[in-house]
């Protein structure tokens, strides 16, 4: 909002206040004016003073928002230069053992992305070396490439690995990891909601921040932050498999479970995660709560005399209507002739079973 635009919403509604000068004389009247300027000005001086502040906080916020995403993009480039070589003059083979991970910063691969990656290992030499930040006690925290050490680790059955080592500190590691997680191409929507959690809780960094340095489009963040809607428990599951609920998805569970069907949607989950051959379109049609069956319909009876119909007899919902033949005030007769019939007959089985 601009300063004009501030000074005049403060001094708008700066009147004559009849209740100064509804007694005395005009000569009173004239000594009270210098106060009532002295008081506009005053007025005028404290949106001068508060515009003056609004500015100076904007242009603050402004500069920690700048300075959040020179830190995440700095971060993340130092990660990305390692990881692509440049600095592999400094490459070297590192004890596996000696290699802590760091809970949550490993990123959860489909079986298809983990088993291509394992076969891709198995058969070449490592383009990529990992990175990791020396810790000072023998042990080296990895900041890139978790999965890579596993696959070495666990599934190749190798005790060393190429590394490069990264000279930044804890906060720096964390930012690079992940930011650059966060800006993958092919990372899932639900990792990436992961990352933004984790750049919040652990760097310290506002979600304005992260949206900023990120460059993501509004609609792409909206998607991205959709999955917080959904109930933990759901969470929980696709966890396991990110791959499996994309942002989409996510926005229509959502929807689903803030309407009362929360149970319906983790089950929907589950069976989705579980089941390879289950499309997302499937699942959130199980999620969908289930239309109320109507009751079945009993077939209209009719009542001849002859070949003439006489009338309907149709039973619904505990009622028993009765449609009589013909129109105006024939049919309107037999009704209420009926009707008194019908009255008596029911008056006297009652009578009769109360008797016995």
């Amino acid at each position: 909002m601009s300063l004009g635009r501030r000074l005049a919403e403060r001094t708008g509604n700066v009147q004559h206040d009849p209740a100064r000068t509804s007694t005395g004389t005009e000569t009173d009247k004239a000594k009270t004016s210098p106060g009532r300027m002295l008081d506009v000005q005053n007025q005028i001086n404290q949106a001068k003073d508060e515009a003056i502040a609004a500015q100076a906080t904007a242009a603050a916020a402004t500069a920690e928002a700048a300075e959040a995403k020179l830190q995440l993009e700095d971060a993340r480039k130092k990660i990305e230069a390692l990881e692509q070589g440049g600095g592999s003059a400094g490459a070297m083979e590192i004890d596996i053992s000696t290699l802590v991970e760091v809970p949550g910063r490993r990123r959860v691969l489909s079986p298809a992305e983990y088993s291509e990656l394992r076969d891709n290992l198995e058969k070449n030499p490592l383009i990529h070396p990992i990175v990791y930040r020396p810790l000072g006690d023998g042990r080296n925290e990895i900041v890139s490439g978790m999965n890579r050490v596993a696959i070495y680790r666990d599934d190749l059955g190798r005790s060393k690995i190429l590394g490069i080592p990264f000279n930044g500190d804890a906060k720096s590691a964390e930012m690079g990891a992940t930011f650059s997680n966060l800006l993958a191409p092919s990372l899932p929507d639900f990792e990436k909601f992961r990352q933004f959690e984790r750049l919040q809780h652990e760097s310290g960094f506002t979600r304005s921040d992260i949206i900023e340095a990120s460059g993501l489009t509004k609609q792409h963040v909206a998607r991205i932050l959709s999955f917080e809607k959904l109930p933990k428990a759901a969470r929980d599951v696709i966890a396991r498999r990110p791959d499996r609920v994309g942002g989409h998805a996510a926005e229509d569970f959502a929807q689903l479970a803030n309407t009362g069907n929360a149970d319906a949607v983790v089950k929907a989950i589950e069976a989705l995660v579980a089941d390879e051959s289950m499309t997302q379109k499937r699942a959130l049609e199980l999620a969908k709560p289930k239309a109320t069956p109507k009751a079945a319909s009993t077939p209209t009876r009719t009542i001849s005399i002859g070949r003439k119909k006489f009338c309907d007899v149709s039973v619904r919902s505990g009622v028993v209507g009765l449609r009589f033949a013909g129109s105006g005030s024939d049919a309107d007769a037999n009704a209420h002739e009926w009707a008194d019939k019908i009255e008596a007959f029911i008056r006297r089985e009652l009578e009769t079973q109360g008797g016995e």
